[in-house]
């Protein structure tokens, strides 16, 4: 199992995600350049004690991201808005990669309409908010893949 994030922006999101894949022992991948400096005097700086537990994992962009995971034999789940699919009808497996977009703009059209549509997973939500926030939805998904794995 492991998470990805494409372009991530907000900077305590990405932190939350790190803390909440350093206490699931899933690697965590940031695919392309995030809005926010990522390199160790930062992370001191900014407090996050447990990064060096952390397996991090940057690609420069989606298809050297996509290119390296399909030769590991891994299967890529896109989380959208514009799934067909939702989390809890997809079936996990250990090899899988969960990709969550960015913060503002999700993930771009050209990656969702090139990847399977039945990989393309949706979070379902209220008419009453336009999202739910980023760290919040990779721990949604993230642990019901993890209680899947641990069914096997």
């Amino acid at each position: 199992m492991e998470i990805a994030l494409f372009e991530p922006e907000i900077p305590p999101n990405t932190g939350n995600i790190a803390r909440l894949c350093v206490n699931a022992d899933v690697p965590l991948s940031i695919i392309g350049k995030p809005s926010f400096d990522l390199s160790e005097k930062a992370v001191r700086r900014a407090g996050l004690d447990y990064w060096q537990d952390l397996t991090l994992l940057q690609y420069q962009d989606f298809e050297t991201f996509q290119t390296a995971k399909l030769a590991e034999g891994k299967r890529i789940f896109l989380i959208s808005k514009f799934g067909t699919t939702t989390y809890w009808d997809a079936k996990f497996d250990r090899n899988d990669v969960l990709v969550f977009g960015r913060e503002t703009s999700g993930l771009p059209p050209e990656i969702r309409l090139a990847h399977p549509k039945e990989q393309v997973l949706s979070i379902p939500m209220g008419a009453k908010s336009r999202s739910i926030n980023l760290a919040n939805a990779v721990a949604i998904v993230l642990y019901e893949a993890l209680r899947q794995r641990n069914l096997e």
